[in-house]
């Protein structure tokens, strides 16, 4: 049996966006896993496997459902535990859990102003219903209001990431000498904004931006497979 990594896309299936699915995409690859990426609408999220997941990423590694990235991340280091390192200890697992959490409170509310409606405009009619309920739902305000807000939300987004231009200046990856699982989730936020939204998110000679670029080359450029966004939403 193969093993499956189960991926959200736009209608254009090979459109895959989901920063949560980025990071595992380079922890497959890091362990040197050969995977299958499948595309899934989130009409198709209920349908995967046994039908207990929610979100993805989902992955199905020859007959083992896991679910939540963090999760899936845990379980390669344990059942690969001979081959490269997502970790490099139990150091390093806790380092990944605050960059998960800095990641998701101070990197994804301004990319999330800037790439929801994009991400809107990506999808198929049925999947445009759901994630314009559900979102709206969450940020208490219409994908066109939140839209309006990308500017001022971006504007602050560089000193967010001075605590990442500090590390930078010390080691190539926040990993240290080689990328780890910490530099995985930084990458699945900004693949995200890349995929999903023109505005402009990191700017050329910022060591963060130039950190990114390594990451996109890792493991045979797969970063690069997903074009940039092109297209400008209207205001």
């Amino acid at each position: 049996m193969q093993t499956l990594l189960y991926s959200l896309t736009g209608a254009d299936t090979r459109r895959h966006y989901s920063p949560h699915v980025w990071k595992i995409i380079l922890a497959l690859l890091h362990k040197g896993l050969e995977f299958e990426l499948r595309a899934v609408s989130f009409d198709g999220i209920a349908g995967i496997e046994d039908g207990s997941f929610r979100s993805v990423p989902v992955l199905n590694d020859r007959g083992h459902l896991e679910g939540d990235s963090f999760a899936i991340a845990l379980y390669l280091e344990q059942r690969y535990a001979d081959r490269p390192s997502l970790f490099g200890g139990a150091g390093g697992i806790a380092m990944a859990r605050f960059v998960e959490a800095f990641s998701k409170e101070l990197l994804h509310p301004p990319i999330s102003a800037a790439a929801m409606l994009d991400m809107h405009a990506m999808m198929s009619p049925a999947d445009q219903a759901y994630f314009r309920a559900a979102r709206e739902k969450r940020f208490g305000k219409t994908l066109e209001a939140l839209f309006e807000t990308r500017h001022a939300a971006l504007a602050d987004l560089p000193a967010r990431l001075a605590p990442l231009r500090a590390v930078l200046a010390l080691q190539p990856w926040f990993g240290g000498e080689r990328p780890l699982f910490a530099d995985y989730i930084l990458f699945g936020v900004f693949q995200w904004a890349r995929v999903c939204t023109p505005e402009p998110v990191l700017s050329p000679g910022d060591p963060v931006h130039d950190w990114f670029e390594r990451c996109l080359d890792l493991h045979g450029a797969v970063g690069r497979s997903v074009p940039e966004a092109k297209a400008v939403t209207a205001a």
